[in-house]
């Protein structure tokens, strides 16, 4: 084997001592190992005892990832997926070993990692509180048994009314009708605007879920007045949803333990006093 001369050992020695040789070199070692590996365990399947050292896979993986990490970011005009110079395209999966390419697939996850959270929904004051309301006394409790408007008159009667809703999983009924009552009560354009705004996103969107149950002919009118609406743009809808109370919850109410149990303690009192 011929021998080197002084002077070619010595720019070797002075060459291959500098560290930054050695990590130019490190992914090929690192690219070899991987593939020596891939081949032990191509030979070795459907050996039970034959098990793939994976730990020591999924470091260097995770290794590379932060190597190739900074590259893909670095890279003045490079988009996500989008094939180049020394790069693979849009198929370049995070097994790649080289540092020769850029993982399409590692710049879009490390993006989508810096994107800005948004929330999903905007904090509001979405329930109407309690209505304030004296006590009712025994005449109002009975007089609600007469008909469905005596109920609804009184602010009393729409809480009772109300809790009941709560058991039903119906609330939204009467949610609803009080915000198209109060919306009626409004005259500035913009505060008109925001409030029915706030209805149909709550009540009448389909996404909602205190969505309220009405026709189509309804949706459409709503959907076609909401360019400018008005106070009373959910008219044909609130009496659309008192009718379905009436005639599907009101009867339930008259015999639930909400109401008996009100009526019951208003008559004890009445005979104590």
């Amino acid at each position: 084997m011929p021998q080197l001369s002084q002077d070619n050992q010595e720019w070797l020695q002075k060459h291959f001592s500098r560290p930054s040789i050695w990590t130019q070199f490190l992914p090929l070692f690192r690219a070899q190992r991987y593939n020596a590996d891939i081949h032990q365990i191509t030979e070795n399947e459907g050996d039970p005892r034959a098990v793939p050292d994976i730990k020591r896979m999924g470091s260097e993986r995770m290794e590379m990832r932060k190597r190739q990490m900074p590259v893909a970011q670095d890279a003045p005009g490079a988009a996500p997926g989008q094939p180049g110079a020394g790069s693979r395209g849009s198929n370049a999966c995070c097994f790649c070993w080289c540092c020769c390419c850029s993982c399409s697939c590692l710049t879009v996850r490390n993006q989508e990692d810096q994107r800005p959270t948004i929330a999903s929904h905007e904090l509001r004051a979405d329930l109407p509180t309690w209505e304030e309301s004296p006590a009712p006394t025994l005449e109002e409790v009975n007089a609600w048994a007469q008909s469905f408007d005596k109920l609804m008159v009184t602010p009393a009667g729409r809480n009772a009314f109300r809790e009941f809703l709560r058991t039903e999983f119906s609330e939204e009924n009467m949610l609803f009708w009080m915000a198209c009552e109060e919306l009626k009560k409004e005259a500035n354009k913009n505060i008109i605007e925001e409030k029915a705004r706030i209805i149909y996103e709550d009540y009448i969107s389909i996404l909602s879920p205190k969505e309220v149950s009405l026709d189509s002919r309804v949706r459409e009118v709503i959907n076609r007045n909401m360019v400018e609406p008005s106070q009373h743009i959910f008219d044909d809808a609130q009496l659309q949803i008192y009718t379905l109370m009436h005639r599907d919850s009101y009867p339930r109410f008259m015999n639930s333990a909400v109401y008996k149990d009100l009526l019951q303690s208003l008559s004890e009192k009445s005979i104590e006093a």
